[in-house]
């Protein structure tokens, strides 16, 4: 079949560093309590002159100049957030018009919350598909969020999980039977974010969720690509919880080492959270053509996604 194969990612953070300590001043926490319920210690909200636009307009071109592109060989640029800037333009097209991207390619933002990478990717592909003569033959696929302006610093059952930040990924379309795509939905309000209000959530009801999900995903690709843990360099998932990672590597009887975890600097960022910890293991050097990563998201919606892809360039 036809998948994604990744060509190179990009990253962008914002200048401010928020540690639960400085919560602790805000609200009724402490850097224990947070830190053994979530594994969180600190995350990175947006300082002034900075948006989840500006954060994504930079991972998106660090992405686009480590892939040896020209911006004119983008066959379309997808954009995961629950947080845009605006309504319209989207996301996706504030970057296409600042790294001047054709302007006869689709491009278009996706929510599905903090599945919403897994999301994007698919539906990049399914356009550069749709596109058969188009000899441009690769995706632009961000992540961004700018969660901080949609919380409310009172309440300390979410104020203290989320944070801001973009991740972006050059893919290639080709053929590639080691390529899966799953994704599904199950409506539910476990995770709320009103259009002018802040996040609520049901945190016993998205642990029950996403504990059943995670591994039931990362299954659905591996059965699809005959493949095994062992075959797998990489498992990169949402960046929730830690206590959710290490449940299903439990659960899974997996190796931990397999399953990269950043959400102790990062906290939640929603859809950047899968491309951010790409971009990490890419610029750590720890990516290297050939191998074999599954990218698993779950979240608001309630959405899940999961995707099986092979690097096929340095990534970085």
């Amino acid at each position: 079949m036809e998948g994604l194969q990744l060509i190179a990612t990009g990253g962008a953070l914002p200048g401010r560093l928020v540690t639960n300590e400085d919560l602790s001043k805000l609200v009724d926490t402490s850097d224990e309590w947070i830190t053994t319920r979530t594994g969180i210690r600190q995350r990175h909200f947006c300082a002034e002159g900075e948006t989840g636009t500006t954060l994504a307009v930079a991972a998106a071109r660090q992405a686009l100049e480590r892939s040896g592109l020209a911006p004119e060989q983008i066959g379309c640029c997808v954009c995961g957030t629950l947080s845009a800037t605006y309504a319209t333009p989207s996301t996706a097209c504030l970057v296409q018009k600042e790294l001047g991207l054709p302007q006869d390619i689709p491009v278009l933002d996706v929510n599905a919350a903090c599945s919403g990478f897994i999301y994007a990717a698919a539906v990049a592909r399914g356009l550069l598909v749709t596109r058969p003569g188009d000899p441009r033959r690769y995706a632009l696929v961000i992540g961004c969020e700018q969660l901080s302006r949609l919380m409310d610093m009172t309440d300390r059952s979410t104020c203290v999980l989320f944070g801001d930040g973009a991740g972006a990924a050059v893919f290639a379309l080709a053929d590639d039977p080691d390529f899966a795509i799953d994704l599904g939905a199950r409506g539910d309000m476990a995770i709320t974010t009103p259009i002018a209000g802040p996040i609520g959530m049901d945190g016993r009801a998205v642990f029950r969720f996403a504990v059943e999900a995670l591994p039931r995903t990362l299954h659905a690709v591996l059965d699809a690509t005959h493949k095994t843990l062992d075959d797998l360099d990489w498992v990169v998932c949402h960046q929730a919880n830690s206590r959710i990672i290490d449940h299903c590597v439990k659960k899974l009887g997996a190796d931990p080492a397999k399953f990269y975890k950043n959400m102790d600097r990062h906290g939640n960022t929603s859809a950047a959270s899968i491309p951010v910890a790409l971009n990490e293991l890419a610029e750590q050097g720890r990516l290297t053509p050939g191998m074999h990563i599954a990218c698993i998201g779950f979240g608001g919606g309630l959405t899940w996604g999961g995707m099986l892809i092979t690097v096929k360039g340095r990534a970085v």
